[in-house]
Formats: C-alpha cells, sequence, structure tokens
C-alpha cells in the first residue's frame, strides 16, 4: 500500500499520512472506502503499531478518516479537501525550488521557459 523510505528525514509516521492523502487525492483511495486496521498497516509496513496510530490520529485531526467504534477506519465522506491540500503543497515544494535555483542566479522566466520544454 504505501512505500516507506527509511533513509529519508521525514519521520516514517508523516510517510503513512502522506500516502494515504496521496491516494485519497489520486482517487485510488475513496469516499467512505475502509482501510486498514491500526494492527493490519503496521503488520504489513512492517512497523510499530503506535506509529501507525500517531499517523492515523493525524489523518483524523485533518478531516482524511474517521474511525467508527466495532466498525473500523474509514476515508471520510468529503475528499476534496484532501485533494486541494495536496496540490496546495505540491506548488509550494515547487515554490521552494524555484526560489532555490533562483539563488543560483536563473531568473523565473528562464526556469518557467525549461519546465514547458
Amino acid at each position: 500500500m504505501i512505500n516507506l523510505d527509511y533513509q529519508s528525514r521525514k519521520p516514517i509516521y508523516m510517510q503513512i499520512v502522506n500516502g494515504i492523502e496521496r491516494y485519497v487525492a489520486l482517487e485510488i483511495l475513496k469516499p467512505e472506502q475502509q482501510i486498514p486496521s491500526i494492527r493490519d498497516l503496521a503488520t504489513e509496513l512492517g512497523v510499530n503499531p503506535n506509529t501507525v496510530k500517531k499517523a492515523y490520529s493525524i489523518l483524523e485531526q485533518r478531516g482524511v478518516i474517521v474511525t467508527l467504534s466495532t466498525k473500523g477506519t474509514f476515508i471520510t465522506i468529503k475528499t476534496d479537501k484532501v485533494f486541494e491540500k495536496t496540490v496546495e503543497e505540491k506548488i509550494e515544494e515547487i515554490k521552494k525550488q524555484i526560489n532555490e535555483l533562483e539563488k543560483f542566479g536563473i531568473d523565473r522566466k528562464e526556469i518557467i521557459k525549461r519546465i514547458s520544454k
């Protein structure tokens, strides 16, 4: 389900959060679709259940998932916010990269020209 990069500086729980949000944005995970339990996902990924629990907690706070007692954990109905948030995060990443290139003396027009090719 989610590919983890153990060499990354990004914590594993955030990689799980980002992976699930990406799958929601790409509509691989659909509204109201059940996702694995904390224990099942931890086993599947080979991580501590507390790591998945932390990721799920963040996803619940962000409104991506909802846990229903005795029923399981599901993707929320309102996934359009997840898509928009993901797009905004990607745009911010691009802006940071453009700023880095500008520090090398490449102007914005040249960067856009090269990207457009």
